[in-house]
């Protein structure tokens, strides 16, 4: 008998990553929607489970993974799906970690979530105005960079869709929640992965949970 999958984590943009990925899949999951800042992250149940008290988490048999982007790795890495195939040479594989990274590094970490921190979450982290224009200008330079890469290629990489759009998009959607305006290329490629079905399930399922 298979083991089954179970996740925590929703309604943020990284706990949609795993869910969206799983969705592509058709993978069967257990979800416990707890959110970042409940305290369900802080019992001494869940700490057991994670240390790092954060979302989301996967739990695959006696296996423990944290991390939006190592989840959705393993996912694609234990499924036998062709919606999202792996990467079939060594050069396209580091492309694909080259934009994995640098959305995570890049758009989410140094962008979008510090101002979270000091937007959305400013009662706890302060009220930072500075910061908050700094990292939308920053976000929108680095914004640029894929602007190009989509004009000139209509995909990150040559890859229809992968790990990378799944983590590309997931930023968007929190861009345009931040009142954001998408680029000409990038807000058409938006609107074509937004129709998906497994992100629309996703959705559903990430925010209303």
């Amino acid at each position: 008998m298979d083991l089954i999958l179970e996740f925590w984590g929703s309604g943020t943009a990284r706990t949609l990553r795993p869910i969206w990925m799983a969705e592509e899949l058709n993978l069967k999951y257990q979800l416990n929607p707890i959110g970042p800042r409940t305290g369900e992250t802080l019992t001494p149940e869940y700490s057991a489970l994670n240390p790092k008290q954060k979302i989301p988490l996967l739990k695959h048999g006696d296996f423990l993974l944290s991390e939006s982007v190592a989840i959705c790795r393993y996912l694609q890495s234990i499924s036998s799906s062709k919606t999202i195939p792996s990467p079939e040479d060594r050069q396209t594989q580091a492309k694909e970690d080259e934009w994995c990274n640098f959305i995570y590094g890049e758009l989410d970490e140094t962008s979008l979530y510090v101002m979270r921190r000091h937007y959305d979450l400013k009662k706890i982290y302060g009220d930072a105005p500075e910061v908050v224009k700094s990292c939308r200008e920053y976000f929108e330079k680095q914004l640029g960079v894929v602007e190009d890469t989509l004009s000139q290629n209509g995909t990150l990489f040559g890859l229809e869709f992968g790990l990378a759009d799944i983590l590309l998009t997931s930023c968007l959607d929190w861009a345009v929640a931040y009142e954001f305006e998408l680029p000409e290329n990038i807000y058409k490629y938006h609107k074509r992965i937004t129709v998906r079905d497994a992100y629309i399930k996703a959705v559903e399922i990430n925010y209303k949970s």
